[in-house]
């Protein structure tokens, strides 16, 4: 049975959510201020952790910075539906997911199930030789779940790393967001969700511009991406 650590202030909100996840088999252990949170979570033992931004003494992206530095436990985020720079600095900080105010619980399970799949696949992928996937300076080994640059380094989310190869599969063609939902969420995709356009954006930011000045990963309009292919000769 898998435990969630739920880190919010609201008591109710937090009943609410037990109610709905024990049925779904999930041990539930909720707690209502930052600090507590970080020093359960680190205390390991969960498999996921539901962490409000709102909270007091400790809010929930420092919370989030402070754990990622010395742990790779699942995050999901809950955020409040108007802030949109929440939702992206935790992205950046190492949220697995998110999920803004106020939530159908039955979402909430949803995308727990999800990230915990994409999760537990990571871990038990199997152990064979490394693929690697070459597309121009950009360099996935798909063994080690190392990506590089020019020859550096380059560090990934998880979920960062699982958009990155389905691009690079598909390097000069068009990839939907629907497909990127899927297979790199673990969800169907919706419209209103600007996940996938989140985690993208912060994707081109560490992998820089191509060698001709423009972006690697291009926006196709009402359809999804493309990873361009570098220009012959180069």
């Amino acid at each position: 049975m898998d435990s969630v650590l739920v880190v919010d202030d609201d008591v109710e909100l937090c009943a609410l959510v037990k109610e709905y996840l024990e049925p779904e088999e999930f041990q539930v252990e909720a707690v209502h201020s930052g600090n507590q949170g970080l020093e359960r979570a680190l205390a390991g033992g969960y498999a996921i952790v539901v962490l409000d931004i709102m909270l007091p003494a400790m809010n929930g992206l420092d919370v989030l910075r402070k754990l990622r530095s010395q742990s790779s436990i699942p995050v999901l985020l809950l955020t409040a539906r108007s802030q949109d720079v929440d939702r992206i600095v935790g992205l950046e900080l190492g949220a697995d997911d998110y999920l803004p105010k106020p939530f159908n619980p039955r979402e909430l399970v949803a995308r727990i199930h999800a990230v915990l799949r994409r999760s537990k696949a990571a871990l038990a992928e199997p152990k064979e030789l490394p693929a690697v996937i070459k597309v121009g300076q950009v360099e996935l080994n798909t063994g080690t779940r190392a990506v590089r640059r020019a020859g550096k380094a380059v560090e990934l989310t998880a979920v960062e790393f699982n958009l990155l190869e389905i691009l690079l599969r598909e390097a000069g063609h068009v990839v939907s967001r629907e497909q990127l939902a899927k297979a790199a969420l673990g969800r169907l995709f919706s419209p209103f969700d600007r996940s996938i356009d989140m985690h993208i954006s912060k994707l081109r930011k560490k992998l820089g511009e191509s060698r001709n000045g423009g972006e690697q990963i291009k926006t196709i309009r009402g359809i999804g991406y493309i990873y361009s292919l570098p220009a012959k000769g180069r």
